[in-house]
């Protein structure tokens, strides 16, 4: 019988924990835990098959970012609800038994908020945020509700085997822009320490209201909203077979970065 715990060390002040499926049965609102499936390294590695299905995922978290199984689309997260922007821009409902290659997760609880009045741009955002986190914050999740303008946003195609890399899959991404939307944009913010694992930085999805518009972040302007963070000090990772943790911090980042944060975050 496999050990549930692979690993178990700390990285920075993130506690990261290495999991195997069956290692998932555990409290993670009890535990400040962020939850994990795949790594972003196996993403490049054009490993694009999951074994975590989403009606695993909720069991985890209500919020959060991710993909479909193929690296079939962007994924949003919110209020335990799963909704995927497909690469031709139009949205759907996902159901609980379709699996995932890579999502990140938690119980989102607010422990600080804003109410924001004036205009911000996405790297303005970011600093919002930034200054509502908790000075001892390296894992940050957020949701901004409210008036957004000048969204640009992108999703990616279903890919299949032999699965091409992950920069080839990018230059074929598809993006469009939306002049105005009232939505959600939802996310997490991680430390370098975890590149591999995840992309370090800030890493954001949207979601409208009427559920018509959504996709990957790559830049927009807040008009107004509703601020709200919390810090997790876990991140607990599901490893699927033929996936290894890695050497979490060692990745090449700036690579990383331009793969997959938004275009105008630097």
């Amino acid at each position: 019988m496999a050990q549930d715990i692979i690993d178990d060390r700390l990285i920075g002040a993130v506690h990261l924990r290495a999991l195997t499926r069956s290692g998932l049965d555990h409290d993670p609102v009890a535990e400040h835990t962020a939850v994990q499936a795949g790594t972003f390294d196996a993403l490049l590695e054009s490993k694009y098959d999951g074994d975590l299905t989403f009606g695993e995922i909720l069991r985890l978290g209500d919020l959060g970012v991710g993909t479909l199984q193929q690296l079939g689309g962007e994924v949003m997260i919110l209020d335990g609800e799963v909704w995927l922007a497909s690469a031709d821009g139009s949205l759907r409902r996902v159901d609980g038994a379709e699996r995932t290659p890579f999502a990140v997760v938690c119980h989102f609880a607010p422990t600080a908020s804003l109410d924001q009045v004036d205009p911000l741009s996405l790297a303005q955002l970011c600093t919002e945020l930034d200054s509502l986190a908790p000075g001892s914050a390296d894992i940050l999740a957020f949701r901004v509700d409210g008036v957004f303008r000048d969204l640009e946003l992108r999703s990616v195609h279903r890919q299949v085997p032999p699965y091409p890399s992950f920069a080839d899959v990018v230059s074929h991404q598809t993006q469009w822009s939306v002049a105005e939307s009232h939505g959600t944009v939802m996310g997490f913010r991680f430390p370098d320490s975890v590149a591999g694992i995840e992309v370090p930085g800030y890493h954001l999805h949207f979601l409208s209201d009427d559920r018509t518009v959504g996709g990957h972040v790559l830049s927009l302007t807040l008009v107004r909203g509703h601020l709200a963070v919390t810090d997790c000090d876990s991140l607990h990772v599901e490893l699927p077979p033929g996936v290894a943790l890695g050497t979490p911090g060692a990745a090449d980042i700036a690579t990383m970065k331009a793969l997959e944060s938004p275009t105008d975050q630097t």
